[in-house]
């Protein structure tokens, strides 16, 4: 059974895009943090979003710009299989990507029962809220960026139930970041 994990940044009062729905905030250079980034992004797997952080990955990933600035980043974003969930989109066309359309809950469940790499959602609060209320995710790995936006959108905004998660590790990074990784509590 394929394993599906969340990879999200969020503010100190918990919002993983601002009132804007803007999320360069959350970029914060530093060679101990750039490190990581280009590292966390050389695993395998595929990558699943839900329409709006689908558009707004596909207008960056590509550009001459993002190779300049994250080169092995972008690498991978482009190269990685991709799913985009979406009712309302007609074609998915950034390189390997595959549009979902229908009920998401029960398409994760088959895809999850598929042999194959793991799967990480990025941003997508919406997708992430389905599959968490669920029980489809399996990890989670969030990262608190040190700054309060005051509001915005949280990834987890039509939970009904209370989810418990098991601490599996942290680290604090030198500009204040500090990723947690969570596992579903059984």
């Amino acid at each position: 059974m394929r394993k599906l994990m969340v990879f999200n940044q969020v503010s100190v009062d918990g919002y993983f895009v601002d009132a804007t729905g803007d999320m360069s905030w959350a970029r914060r250079d530093d060679p101990e943090w750039m490190d990581f980034a280009a590292q966390n992004a050389s695993g395998e797997g595929e990558l699943v979003f839900g329409r709006v952080t689908y558009e707004m990955m596909a207008a960056f990933w590509p550009t001459p710009q993002a190779m300049q600035v994250l080169p092995v980043v972008a690498r991978r974003m482009n190269q990685s299989p991709k799913i985009v969930f979406s009712g309302t989109l007609e074609s998915a066309s950034w390189n390997n990507t595959r549009l979902i359309k229908g009920d998401i809950v029960a398409q994760m469940r088959e895809l999850k029962k598929k042999t194959g790499p793991g799967m990480t959602i990025l941003g997508s609060g919406t997708v992430v809220s389905q599959f968490a209320q669920a029980g489809l995710i399996d990890d989670y790995q969030i990262v608190t960026i040190p700054i309060v936006l005051g509001g915005g959108r949280t990834m987890f905004g039509s939970v009904k139930q209370k989810l418990r998660l098991k601490l599996t590790n942290s680290r604090t990074f030198k500009n204040g970041n500090v990723l947690l990784c969570y596992e579903t509590a059984t």
